[in-house]
């Protein structure tokens, strides 16, 4: 029975070089294939013209690129594409496209469903199956980028069509470092796809010790999903919390400034009606967030079935931004896109087979839910 062949996608640059060593190959060797995958989206050995005619012998006996397959995809009336992409097992996570006239940003998937359990979000509902390969996280881009200069009738690899990158789809990245971080230096490698450390963003719900990793070896700009201004609310719509709270979570982020391409951590806030959105929670969130340079992105919650949450209407979310602008926090709201094919912040669920007692949670989070809406709902009696 032949060996199973060595998927190229999982290797950063650093990563094939050790690869070609083992086979009696220079360093050049691995730059030369670097470039010929990423750069050029070339995933037929026979096509790269400059390798010796011995080398690519080898690589077509033991190796391959196989980004994952994408299963389905939707485009939204506003130009927004979302795809699933088939990560075996019964198991399919999805990455979004989003067009705009300065630039083209993919949201990446990093884990097949999520464990973290947040209240609001519909990936979370899923369960957990397992943490992505590098090769299905960077193969999520290599086949948009292929895909879109496909349309585009571009086979230049300047020709860029995605110049932004954002883990901020199914699954906790940080949960993920062996593989995320493999996958995020081939981004930014200018043999590979050479984005700017600057246009790499990790979203996190507040993993404090792999945020201290994360510092030391890929420092990219960094996202941070925090959505409630008090330990207390914060505990109930996101479990990690408990583990780290806002006070550990704030001293790593002021920690995590000393290496990020950015002097600022972005704070994501999910605007929940009756439930984190009144202006006293505004002022408790300009009191917690003040030591650390910072931006505050507010988001309209984006309903799925069974999540019990409901859509801060427009006037109070453009008050709460208000409040926090005239704080001095410099706040914005963020604009939907792809909410009809369920392409928005939140709504990637995929298709995962849970591991997690997902029934039991669901029980839970639904009680829980009710309970937050109801206290809520007594106090702004």
């Amino acid at each position: 029975m032949a060996a199973e062949r060595i998927n190229l996608l999982d290797f950063d640059r650093e990563g094939l070089t050790r690869w070609c060593d083992g086979l009696g190959e220079k360093p050049f060797r691995a730059v030369q294939l670097t470039r010929w995958i990423h750069r050029n989206l070339e995933s037929d050995f026979s096509r790269m013209t400059n390798l010796a005619k011995s080398f690519r012998a080898k690589l077509e006996e033991l190796a391959e690129v196989r980004p994952p397959e994408p299963i389905r995809e939707q485009i939204s009336s506003d130009g927004t594409r979302k795809w699933a992409f088939d990560v075996g097992s019964g198991n399919a996570v999805e990455a979004v496209y989003i067009p705009e006239d300065d630039r083209g940003t993919l949201c990446i998937s990093t884990q097949a469903g999520c464990a973290m359990g947040c209240l609001f979000c519909s990936t979370g509902k899923q369960g957990f199956a397992r943490n992505l390969k590098t090769s299905e996280i960077v193969g999520q881009l290599f086949w948009a980028e292929r895909e879109l200069r496909r349309e585009a009738g571009t086979d230049n690899p300047n020709d860029r069509m995605i110049s932004n990158v954002v883990l901020m789809g199914m699954g906790e990245p940080l949960q993920n470092l062996e593989a995320v971080v493999p996958a995020v230096r081939l981004f930014m490698d200018d043999h590979a796809y050479g984005i700017s450390r600057r246009r790499v963003t990790i979203s996190t719900c507040g993993l404090v010790n792999q945020m201290d990793k994360l510092a030391q070896l890929a420092p990219v700009a960094l996202a941070v999903s925090l959505h409630a201004p008090t330990n207390e609310l914060r505990d109930k719509l996101m479990p990690i919390n408990r583990k780290h709270p806002l006070e550990d979570l704030m001293a790593a982020c002021r920690r995590y400034l000393k290496y990020a391409p950015r002097d600022y951590v972005t704070f994501e806030y999910l605007m929940l009606s009756g439930v984190n959105d009144s202006l006293e929670q505004a002022d408790q969130l300009v009191n917690l967030v003040r030591r650390v340079p910072c931006k505050v992105n507010l988001i309209p919650f984006n309903p799925f079935p069974g999540s019990g949450l409901a859509k801060t209407d427009r006037e109070r979310v453009l008050a709460f931004e208000r409040r926090m602008n005239d704080a001095g926090i410099v706040t914005t709201i963020r604009k939907t896109r792809g909410d009809d094919i369920d392409a928005a912040c939140g709504q990637l669920a995929g298709q995962v087979k849970d591991r997690t007692n997902r029934a039991v949670r669901l029980i839970r989070q639904r009680k829980e839910a009710a309970s937050i809406l109801n206290a809520a709902g007594k106090e702004n009696d």
